[in-house]
């Protein structure tokens, strides 16, 4: 059986230094998907962040120190896809999608919204295009798909320390859950 985990490193090379990859090594894992690397690949040259036996694809964000998402495999994947398609999106390094025959792994990375009406327009904007994409994924009868990631959204009441006043922030918008409701 395929081995699959999702880490959110809140900055991979701060993770590393906390003894990340020392502890990666001890587990017995096929496929990692990590989310919000915070660094660009050309930071992460040192072999700590390309353990052997391991094949990795970062897709980084433009902006340095922010967002980034990457995939770490046993086995080297046959495509590998870095971002939506969309140049907006993409930017930010949200989503990275591996392909082994008739399966994809992809590593996402939601946007947050916390930071202002701007950024929650962002997400609401991700949201909207990303919903009929998750719903040709359910479609394929192709190929199987693992989605995992930081999709920062609380689904539902037991996901989330002190629900009742989270209701109007981010994260916990009616309007997210509703999203999420969707794609479950």
């Amino acid at each position: 059986m395929l081995k699959v985990m999702t880490f959110n490193a809140n900055g991979l090379r701060a993770a590393q230094r906390k003894g990340f990859f020392d502890w990666f090594a001890t587990q017995d894992v096929d496929i990692l998907c990590v989310q919000e690397t915070k660094a660009q690949a050309e930071q992460m040259q040192d072999p700590v962040f390309h353990p052997a036996g391991y094949h990795v694809h970062f897709h980084d964000a433009e902006k340095k120190g922010y967002s980034g998402v990457a995939i770490y495999s046993r086995r080297e994947p046959d495509t590998v896809t870095m971002g939506f398609g969309w140049p907006e999106f993409d930017s930010e390094g949200r989503f990275i999608r591996a392909d082994y025959d008739g399966l994809a792994v992809i590593s996402l990375y939601m946007p947050s919204g916390t930071t202002g009406d701007v950024r929650q327009e962002v997400k609401y904007k991700l949201m909207e295009r990303f919903l009929p994409v998750l719903k040709s994924y359910a479609e394929d009868d192709e190929r199987e798909y693992i989605i995992c990631g930081d999709w920062n959204i609380a689904h539902k009441k037991i996901d989330i320390k002190n629900w009742k006043t989270n209701q109007k922030n981010s994260g916990f918008l009616p309007e997210e859950r509703a999203w999420m409701d969707r794609v479950f």
